[in-house]
């Protein structure tokens, strides 16, 4: 007697041209923002992490578009693709 195999295979879809929610537009903008942000600093996800002071696990839930970053978090990402030595800076204690 031969075992039933469990169907692994991914469900059809049941409309591919409906809209995107407001939450998948907004994971996916997170997505390419924080990618575009990590790849101006040309850093591993655990240095950008680091060095900006964002969980390592936010950066990879942002990057794999599975949360979409608040308002600040998304602004803070804009700011470190445009400069990203400057916010490095900014965020090193005084000595």
């Amino acid at each position: 007697m031969t075992a039933k195999r469990k169907d692994t295979t991914t469900p059809p879809v049941d409309d591919v041209d409906r809209p995107m929610t407001d939450d998948e537009f907004g994971r996916g903008r997170t997505a390419f923002v924080a990618k575009r942000a990590r790849d101006a600093t040309s850093l591993s996800q655990a240095e950008f992490s680091s060095r900006y002071g964002i969980p390592i696990g936010t950066v990879r839930d942002w990057e794999q578009g599975r949360k979409a970053a608040e308002a600040a978090a998304m602004n803070y990402l804009l700011v470190i693709t445009k400069m990203p030595d400057a916010v490095a800076e900014a965020l090193t204690p005084a000595a």
